[in-house]
């Protein structure tokens, strides 16, 4: 969408057809790279619960990369998404480039972390040494070509930014099936061939990101943000902007990140098999998160384009807007995983009391998808808007005070375990919504008094 595309009258209805446009390949696409988590738990939870806990601590360190990795996207996705309302594309290319080195050499820094320390990192989550054992083998081979995961964060980011989220869409279709594949040989072999184990779901898993990440490059190259690495062409740096912005959302996600190491360590505490329900309940409730992450881009990418053409009141409508379809499609999934979760946790096990377990989280969890739904998109409309601090703030109150806090108070200290854990993630999601709702509200009406649009 360019500056040209911004519609001065459009009707309610108008607007939630674009929000939706935008919104539901990004819906599709976080799917279709959520079951290539989804597919490893899946399938290495046929070889136990001790590699089903591995994957699960080693997935945690990788977080940690991975969210240093989408913060740079954050902030070059709201320069982008601004600069294209603004109808400024030279700057817009300007920004794609640079951000894409910033993430080269942040990857290949991780990557050697990965390749030195990995025994050193899965220490830190306190499991057992087996698991630990079973979690390098994983960690080491798909968390060392980390360049591929912050090209693939990067560049489906300034794509998704420029308007155009079907082409991510794409790429994750023919990925998920070829991982499918993959994952299966590899980690079962075939015929007489042995499969490889934990290695081999991650050998499936760093295929299929190399891949990806050389298709997002081409269908950039041919997007009206294209650039070239190897154009040596010199322009206004706007590195100071991206950091500027990419700063506090490296540090947001880093406190969630480094939280969820922390209260994951706190569950462990509690045993084995808890820490194994929570995994896989975890990995089902990704799936509720889907629609919310698609939504927040679609927010991202309006709510920063019309600031970055001035109309402040149409920018903070879309967030609205898009905040009331998502808790829309949210509540619904919380229906559905509320009745449907014994089932659903009979994908990953068969044994009862890991069943009990999953259903209570995913029964808790229910009641929060609303509030999730509502911090996930105004989150979006906030870094589209040029805010990286405030949902900083909210993250390092809800983890810290409260989601860290809760899960030993309720969890340890009260011994209720898997439902402790669960209801203090719940009341984090929802102290979160409530400050950021509030603070969207407080943004828009300076914004809107400033510039009077």
């Amino acid at each position: 969408m360019s500056s040209q595309r911004l519609v001065e009258n459009r009707t309610t209805k108008e607007k939630v057809f674009a929000i939706l446009l935008l919104a539901i390949p990004a819906m599709i696409e976080n799917i279709l790279q959520t079951v290539v988590g989804f597919v490893d738990t899946l399938f290495v939870a046929k070889l136990g619960l001790v590699e089903v806990t591995a994957v699960g601590i080693a997935n945690a360190v990788l977080a940690v990369y991975m969210a240093i990795f989408m913060a740079i996207g954050v902030g070059a996705s709201s320069l982008i998404a601004q600069s294209i309302g603004a109808g400024n594309i030279d700057k817009a290319k300007a920004v794609a480039k640079q951000s894409t080195f910033i993430a080269i050499i942040v990857g290949i820094f991780f990557g050697l972390i990965t390749l030195f320390f990995t025994e050193s990192l899965l220490n830190l989550m306190g499991a057992e040494s087996q698991v630990i054992s079973e979690g390098a083998v994983y960690l080491r081979i798909i968390g060392t070509p980390s360049i591929f995961i912050s090209l693939m964060i990067i560049f489906g980011s300034i794509l998704r930014a420029s308007g155009n989220t079907r082409t991510p869409m794409n790429v994750a279709w023919w990925m998920n099936i070829l991982h499918i594949v993959l994952d299966y040989l590899l980690i079962f072999g075939l015929g007489s061939e042995m499969g490889w184990g934990i290695a081999g779901a991650a050998w499936a898993t760093v295929i299929v990101r190399v891949l990806g990440t050389l298709a997002l490059y081409y269908y950039i190259r041919k997007s009206n943000v294209s650039f070239s690495l190897f154009d040596s062409s010199e322009s206004k740096s706007l590195l100071p902007f991206i950091i500027r912005l990419s700063t506090p959302a490296t540090i947001e996600r880093l406190i969630m990140r480094l939280g969820q190491v922390l209260y994951f360590g706190l569950i462990v505490v509690v045993g084995t098999e808890t820490f194994a329900a929570h995994t896989i309940a975890a990995n089902i409730e990704t799936f509720s998160y889907m629609p919310g992450y698609g939504l927040a881009i679609a927010a991202t990418t309006l709510v920063g384009q019309y600031v970055g053409a001035g109309r402040f009141k149409e920018a903070y409508h879309y967030g609205i807007l898009t905040t009331g379809i998502a808790i829309a499609f949210m509540s619904i999934i919380g229906v559905f995983m509320f009745l449907f979760a014994p089932w659903l946790a009979t994908w990953f096990t068969n044994d009862a009391a890991a069943i009990q377990m999953v259903t209570v989280a995913l029964r808790i969890d229910a009641f929060a998808q609303p509030a999730l739904a509502i911090g996930l998109v105004i989150t979006g409309a906030l870094q589209g808007a040029g805010d990286t601090k405030s949902p900083m703030y909210s993250t390092a109150i809800g983890m810290w005070l409260i989601r860290i806090v809760g899960i030993y108070v309720l969890g340890i200290y009260f011994k209720m375990g898997i439902a402790g854990i669960w209801i203090a993630i719940a009341l984090d999601i929802l102290i979160r919504a409530i400050f950021l709702s509030w603070i969207y509200r407080y943004l828009f009406r300076r914004l809107i008094q400033g510039g009077g649009s």
